[in-house]
């Protein structure tokens, strides 16, 4: 009951603190302005081989205030919530913006896609926050990895946290909304040795309600599980192959997408996909949808950081790219409507076949199947793709050893037209939830 009080308490400030930033703002006429006001209230623990390394207290707040004056912007931010401070912060902000340069296309957004009555996506589910809990999960994940096998010789750390964060936003034209969210994580990464070889491996797990987290013993059995089978890894020769990426990274390879069809590189031209709108870029049978408005969804949100409402839209339609992802200023840079992705993704589904992961494997007869990537290596303006990759080399559907210090390469053009299959191992720890992903031969370079 204490945390509850607690955060209506501030969930109060807030929107006063927003109130009194749009009322100021009125006395000084001839500007439009928003108005977001963030707090987030949380634990962090860590600790590494049974001793309490990290202990954070989170109680942060912080006020944006952004101003447009005659086609000029101005945007500051500070931690003083009190009146002489937001007096401050909007001088401040339009002194900015005289001296800014003219932009055409700046502004608030179109009032008619503007949130003016926030859905409730049941994304708040608070728990005390309990210091002596929190080490106690992160401590048994850490102890039950050790259990697993005497080959787990050290901990690189397993950590527990607890989040509140509340959302007030507003602006001159009407608009003054409010949501709050919970997340809980909790993370394990262990060391694995045998004979002169070593091997790390983490494990983790996400959610917005705490008894839907991975129990401790089981993130810890994981996540020595996957240190340990790593153990004896080796290179391969040089070979194009097949390779299936694990559903725990398939995401990885999907939010290369989100830099390729955003509303900035678009109006710069910047990008590989320029010219691909209502054009098919990846198989007929693959979909990805955005729901931004799953209950409890990590990525969902009833507004976007400029206020305009989030809606249910295809990313990927039988194959074929149809929207870009825009915010206000970028969709009037190409003469087109914001799209509500001002600040990124929300919840994306993409399609997958009646398929089990083992199934899958046995669809791949002989080729790599990788768990885990390196570096950036991906270039969004010509596609091209190259990163390091971890995982297992496969034959006859079957796991045969471990493989690292490799390299895979192409196209993402050629790569997502090239996707073969999608098993039914959905990951749910990530905003783009995707199986298991089977991609037809592609350059591996080892050896």
């Amino acid at each position: 009951m204490k945390l509850i009080h607690q955060v209506q308490t501030e969930e109060n400030l807030l929107m006063n603190t927003v109130n009194n930033t749009l009322q100021l703002a009125k006395q000084k006429n001839n500007f439009s302005i928003e108005v977001f006001a963030k707090k987030t209230i949380g634990i962090n623990v860590q600790i590494r081989n049974n001793i309490v390394e990290n202990v954070e207290f989170n109680n942060d707040g912080i006020l944006f205030i952004t101003v447009y004056n005659k086609f000029s912007k101005g945007s500051v931010s500070s931690r003083d919530f009190s009146i002489y401070g937001i007096e401050k912060m909007l001088d401040t902000a339009l002194n900015i913006s005289k001296y800014a340069s003219s932009d055409f296309f700046l502004g608030l957004p179109d009032i008619k896609l503007l949130c003016l009555g926030a859905n409730d996506l049941d994304l708040f589910h608070p728990s005390e926050l309990n210091v002596k809990n929190g080490i106690n999960f992160a401590a048994t994940a850490e102890k039950e990895a050790f259990k697993f096998d005497k080959r787990i010789i050290n901990s690189e750390g397993s950590i527990f946290s607890n989040h509140i964060t509340i959302n007030v936003f507003g602006n001159s034209l009407g608009m003054i909304e409010k949501y709050k969210s919970t997340l809980y994580s909790a993370y394990n990464c262990v060391i694995a040795k045998e004979k002169n070889l070593m091997q790390r491996a983490f494990y983790y797990s996400t959610s917005r309600k705490i008894e839907n987290l991975e129990q401790p013993s089981s993130l810890g059995k994981k996540s020595a599980k996957r240190a340990i089978s790593r153990l004896g890894s080796k290179k391969i020769n040089t070979i194009k192959s097949e390779i299936v990426f694990s559903s725990e990274i398939s995401s990885t390879f999907f939010s290369y997408l989100i830099g390729a069809i955003s509303g900035d590189n678009v109006y710069r031209k910047s990008t590989f996909l320029l010219n691909d709108l209502e054009k098919e870029i990846f198989p007929t049978w693959l979909n990805i949808v955005e729901n931004p408005h799953i209950e409890q969804g990590l990525g969902s949100k009833p507004f976007d950081s400029e206020g305009v409402k989030t809606s249910v839209k295809y990313i990927i339609q039988n194959g074929i790219l149809k929207t870009w992802l825009l915010n206000s200023y970028n969709a009037r840079r190409l003469g087109l409507n914001s799209t509500g992705n001002s600040g990124g993704i929300y919840n994306w589904f993409v399609s997958y076949k009646n398929i089990s992961f083992k199934d899958l494997l046995k669809n791949m007869t002989q080729g790599l199947l990788i768990t885990e990537l390196m570096g950036q290596g991906v270039d969004i303006v010509s596609g091209n793709y190259s990163q390091g990759a971890i995982g297992f080399w496969v034959e006859n559907g079957k796991i045969q050893y471990p493989v690292n210090e490799v390299t895979i390469s192409g196209n993402l053009k050629d790569m997502w037209r090239n996707i073969i299959s999608i098993s039914n191992d959905v990951d749910v720890r990530h905003k783009i939830q995707c199986g298991s992903m089977l991609l037809s031969k592609i350059q591996i370079s080892g050896n």
